[in-house]
């Protein structure tokens, strides 16, 4: 019986038949030889850790004007990764063109033109259209957010490489002369630099002639906060880093993504060496073997010219306590939120992170972290060279300091501009950007950038600081002016900022990614239903992980509170 059962078994039944020839290959994507090849020519010796994937990606990128499948599948098998690792990060970032298996790589060319508010009331629209028509197959135009030098709207990029006051021939003359970023000559070097004193105070504190507890006492009864936009108290957050455990790193956030912002752009060009100086002293006080640069992709001359300048203080023995690693965004407005900005430095996705912990606890690779913002290091040496009671004479309307505001729209001289702390908006608007531009009135204003809401010319009375704006719904954040005029729709405004949150949300959180893409949806149809408006806000800023889902509401509510006569007009433009 038993042997009649093993010979029914053995005979072949439905299904079976003969057995199937043992796989070849491994499963999945298979590597293809000539890519792998390309990937470590680019590669050469570098490191392939996980950190460094992005800066691996922006290799390809740059080198093919798009990223394949086949050098996705490469650059996984080289850094021992799964692919789905290296794709979900590549497909995260805005700069790399990520070109699926069967599908056609983008023309050799692309055009990016800023379509954020100051553009947009430059003419940005129009121009995508001219650009379109007239440059031809080998050229891709598309749309892009903020690329930081909106006082110069509107703003073009061939590849990363700008083009400001922009129209149709300077484009066109742009592209034939091809995308090739070259360092910028800062205004002050690193040998004008020094021979003004600078690197000097580091050199105290290196040497011992400074301690760490007098820097943190002068940087905080100076009051200075994090210019970044939160305005936390810079002294006292180093003072929470020093309390953490050994080894603590530090990372500096130059990501200015806020439509509206420049300020870090024009410091960075201007005078690299004093931001530099108080980087390296930061890093001292905190005690950081290491010191994370996290810069925007939008600036690639900036970059350049970094490289070269600390390259040239490294050289001179100035940093004998930490090392220098300087990281390339990849076109990801997300990312100037400090816990996403850590997650892109460790070579990931840029998706904020829930807290508590907080980064000063654990951050960077699980280390006590420093963030800290460009123009808040930039004001250290000043501060601890001049005193305390240099930085705290300035400022009015009983608010102390200085505050570097990036104005840009209807004015007749926008830019950055060094005031004091709590200076009004009209104040600003008469005595620094010489008044309104010429055939505008003034309507309205947004005093932090894209996420800080709109107040009408009536409120510009207002001190401009922390702190003081809250009560109006509205924020200072990062000091970010963009002045609207008679000119301009507030719909129209409020829909642009809403177009720009819902193009950047990382995604991660429901009512962020699906709240704004709805809100666009209302906004940009017919009467605005204010009800509804108002309850998709509200579940917005209740339920959203981070602060881009939680401010996108601040124009659109700002709007249905302060500007009553353009609800009842028809969506205008520009």
């Amino acid at each position: 019986m038993e042997s009649q059962t093993l010979q029914a078994e053995a005979r072949p039944g439905p299904g079976r038949g003969k057995r199937r020839p043992s796989r070849q290959t491994p499963k999945g994507r298979q590597i293809d030889p000539q890519a792998l090849d390309e990937v470590r020519a680019l590669l050469t010796d570098r490191p392939r850790r996980r950190d460094l994937l992005i800066e691996h990606l922006h290799l390809i990128q740059d080198k093919y004007g798009h990223i394949s499948a086949a050098h996705l599948a490469a650059l996984a098998a080289e850094m021992r990764m799964a692919q789905a690792e290296v794709y979900e990060v590549a497909t995260f970032y805005s700069h790399f063109d990520v070109v699926k298996e069967g599908e056609t790589p983008p023309p050799p060319v692309t055009v990016r033109v800023c379509d954020s508010l100051s553009c947009a009331m430059a003419g940005s629209e129009r121009l995508i259209g001219e650009l379109r028509a007239t440059l031809g197959k080998d050229v891709r135009v598309i749309r892009a957010p903020c690329m930081g030098a909106c006082e110069r709207a509107p703003v073009c990029a061939v590849g990363h490489v700008q083009t400001f006051k922009a129209d149709a021939g300077s484009v066109a003359e742009a592209v034939k002369r091809g995308a090739h970023a070259h360092a910028i000559a800062s205004e002050i070097g690193f040998e004008a630099y020094r021979k003004a004193g600078g690197y000097a105070l580091l050199k105290d504190c290196l040497d011992g002639r400074r301690t760490r507890d007098d820097i943190v006492r002068i940087v905080s009864d100076a009051g200075l906060r994090g210019l970044g936009g939160a305005g936390f108290p810079t002294g006292r957050k180093w003072s929470l880093v020093r309390a953490e455990p050994a080894p603590r790193l530090m990372a500096v956030n130059g990501d200015e993504g806020e439509p509206g912002t420049f300020k870090d752009r024009y410091y960075l060009s201007r005078d690299p060496h004093r931001f530099i100086e108080g980087m390296l002293i930061g890093a001292w006080v905190i005690e950081a073997p290491d010191v994370y640069f996290y810069l925007r992709d939008e600036y690639p001359e900036i970059r350049l010219m970094i490289e070269a300048e600390i390259a040239k203080v490294e050289a001179a023995g100035l940093m004998p306590h930490t090392r220098f690693h300087l990281r390339r965004g990849a076109g990801a407005y997300i990312c100037g939120e400090e816990s996403a900005m850590i997650e892109s430095i460790e070579g990931k996705r840029g998706l904020p992170r829930h807290r508590p912990p907080y980064v000063a606890q654990v951050g960077l690779f699980g280390r006590p972290t420093l963030e800290q913002n460009v123009e808040t290091l930039y004001w250290i040496r000043d501060i601890v060279e001049r005193g305390v009671s240099w930085f705290t004479s300035q400022g009015r309307h009983e608010r102390k300091g200085f505050r570097s505001f990036s104005v840009s729209g209807r004015v007749r001289e926008p830019g950055v501009k060094l005031a004091p702390a709590g200076i009004t908006m009209q104040e600003l608007l008469d005595e620094f950007c010489g008044g309104m531009a010429e055939g505008h009135t003034f309507k309205a204003y947004l005093p932090g950038g894209a996420s800080g809401g709109i107040l009408p010319a009536s409120m510009a009375d207002i001190p401009l600081d922390f702190g003081t704006l809250e009560q109006y719904g509205c924020f200072i954040g990062a000091h970010a002016v963009v002045v609207l005029s008679d000119k301009d729709d507030m719909k129209a405004v409020a829909l642009n900022l809403m177009k720009f949150f819902e193009d950047e949300s990382c995604g991660q959180c429901t009512p962020c990614r699906v709240g704004t893409e709805k809100a666009v949806k209302l906004m940009a149809s017919g009467p605005w239903n204010e009800s509804l408006l108002n309850e998709l806000s509200a579940a917005m800023r209740d339920a959203s992980i981070c602060g881009l889902g939680q401010a996108a509401p601040n124009p659109l509510q700002s709007v249905l509170k302060r500007f009553p006569e353009d609800l009842k007009k028809p969506l205008g433009s520009w």
